[in-house]
């Protein structure tokens, strides 16, 4: 890791004398602000002309060595929830430390600020509680959401995550304590993607819980009540959407987050055609799936058209005839089926896609199955977190003697059978939402076509090489998913120019290179003033005084 971190940073040039920033800031409160604080990278001159020196030892560091500190106190940390209570403890006390090391380790670090330790702080949100982040709605605050997004800080918001935790991960209803998703997603809009982490907004909104642990536990921090499922609540939602587009604008991008099913589908076909907005639980895992299938038919050298794909579930559970949000893609009766082992041996699928939250529902008879109606079956267990995963990876690739394409939601570890390593691939929506995001926020997008997101899963599924397809991945390796963010980007922002999508003129002619300046980076600002000499004029005190 460090002989890594000093390869990528050494190149890098003086930040002071690139960069300056303006605050007027001085004292504490610019060590208190996560944003402005450099902890001990203030140089000399910054400690004097603001008024913090003397606030910290005397040492002035660079964020290298900062960087090393608290990576160094990563490693002798096993525990995932404690690694995220650490983690989340940097980005309030120094932003660009936290998206340096997360940036710097993003493979690695990306399972504990999102799926699957996410998941568990959520669960655990009120009783590793430290400062609050975004924005909290309630139900009873309905008729004064603008007033409420006029707290908040920050004016220049692009993005909005909002989630009223009914369906937080495969857990279930957490309620209030969902926030930590729209933190999750959005630190991924910045780390994978560049987007300024103050142009980010998370919201959580309560209506109350149907969780009764919650409502018994003293420690919750949400309203102590059932939720609320009446016309008030629709209201609530329509207030919330008109609220964020008075207040920022009409391409304000709001992403839905872990709303449940029932609601999530009703509400992207109510807003999709009069906001910006999309659902990621919906749009973007469809995105993710099919660049997974896409990658597959390159390894298999079979048409998509020619598969035969069975789904486990539809986001929570199973899928019944009745639900309407699924109609356009019932298919008629098989015949008797008691059990998903007698589907897949009546269907006879090439391919089984798992999103039902619910556990190891991929048997090893229904993996022993597929490994026996084809050559190479394809294997996604989609759900999260990770003990929600239809199967392990290790299942998949034993039981099928390595034979298997497999993808799943959380990350699995490499599987090694009969000498061979195979690397499983991570159907992860973090390849997709963040791209969007930043084409949608750079070319002023009004309405998020389906469209988008079949051009960002064709992005994603050409960005995978051969060598890493021999490896049996089907997605490009975590760690380079802040170019694959970009690339997604750049392809999405022509795609959007091109059919008339795009609000934000004048076009630019090289989309690469209008992408890439946007991008956000970790270097620290200089807050030494801007100071320079007046041509052909001297000033001499002494002198003058005279």
């Amino acid at each position: 890791m460090l002989s890594r971190l000093k390869t990528t940073w050494s190149l890098r040039p003086c930040v002071s004398a690139c960069r300056w920033a303006h605050t007027k800031e001085k004292g504490k409160p610019l060590m208190l602000n996560p944003r402005t604080n450099k902890g001990m990278a203030f140089s000399l001159p910054e400690r004097q002309i603001l008024g913090i020196h003397g606030l910290l030892p005397p040492k002035v560091e660079t964020q290298d060595i900062q960087a090393m500190r608290f990576q160094n106190n990563l490693k002798n940390m096993t525990d995932p929830l404690q690694k995220y209570i650490y983690l989340m403890g940097i980005q309030e006390r120094n932003e660009r430390l936290f998206y340096r090391v997360l940036m710097e380790d993003i493979e690695e670090l990306m399972p504990i600020v999102y799926t699957p330790t996410v998941g568990l702080a959520c669960t655990h949100y009120g009783h590793i509680f430290r400062r609050p982040k975004g924005l909290f709605i309630s139900i009873r605050d309905k008729g004064h959401i603008r007033s409420i997004l006029d707290n908040w800080p920050e004016t220049n918001v692009a993005a909005v995550v909002v989630t009223d935790g009914e369906r937080i991960l495969g857990l279930g209803d957490l309620g209030v304590y969902g926030m930590g998703i729209p933190v999750g997603k959005l630190c991924l809009y910045t780390a994978c993607a560049g987007i300024r982490p103050e142009r980010c907004l998370p919201v959580a909104i309560d209506v109350g819980t149907n969780n009764q642990t919650l409502l018994q536990d003293p420690l919750y921090m949400g309203l102590y009540q059932e939720r609320d499922r009446s016309q008030a609540y629709d209201d609530l939602i329509d207030e919330f959407m008109e609220a964020v587009v008075e207040k920022y604008g009409q391409d304000t991008l709001i992403q839905f987050e872990d709303f449940g099913n029932h609601n999530a589908f009703r509400f992207l076909r109510k807003y999709r055609e009069k906001y910006c907005t999309f659902n990621d639980d919906i749009q973007g895992t469809a995105a993710v799936a099919l660049a997974g299938l896409l990658a597959a038919q390159r390894a298999l050298g079979k048409p998509i058209t020619e598969h035969r794909v069975l789904f486990l579930g539809a986001g929570e559970g199973r899928l019944q005839e009745t639900d309407s949000n699924q109609e356009a893609f019932l298919h008629d009766s098989p015949g008797t089926v008691e059990s998903f082992l007698d589907a897949v041996n009546t269907i006879k699928p090439t391919a089984i896609i798992g999103v039902s939250g619910a556990g190891r529902l991929f048997t090893h008879d229904v993996i022993k199955s597929m490994g026996t109606l084809n050559e190479r079956p394809i294997i996604f267990a989609l759900s999260n977190p990770t003990n929600k995963a239809e199967c392990t990876a290790e299942d998949a690739y034993t039981l099928t003697d390595g034979r298997c394409l497999f993808a799943s939601g959380s990350p699995f570890g490499p599987v090694t059978l009969n000498g061979r390593i195979y690397t499983p691939g991570q159907g992860n929506n973090a390849y997709i939402f963040p791209g969007v995001a930043l084409a949608v926020i750079l070319s002023g997008v009004r309405h998020i076509s389906d469209k988008v997101f079949l051009e960002a899963a064709k992005t994603l599924a050409e960005q995978l090489t051969d060598k890493e397809l021999e490896e049996g991945r089907l997605y490009p390796p975590l760690s380079n998913i802040r170019e694959v963010s970009i690339q997604m980007a750049v392809k999405v922002v022509e795609f959007v120019y091109a059919n008339g999508m795009a609000f934000r003129y004048p076009e630019p002619t090289d989309k690469d290179s209008f992408v890439r300046a946007t991008v956000w980076d970790t270097h620290y600002d200089s807050f030494e003033p801007d100071t320079y000499d007046w041509p052909g004029v001297s000033f001499s005190p002494k002198t003058d005084q005279k």
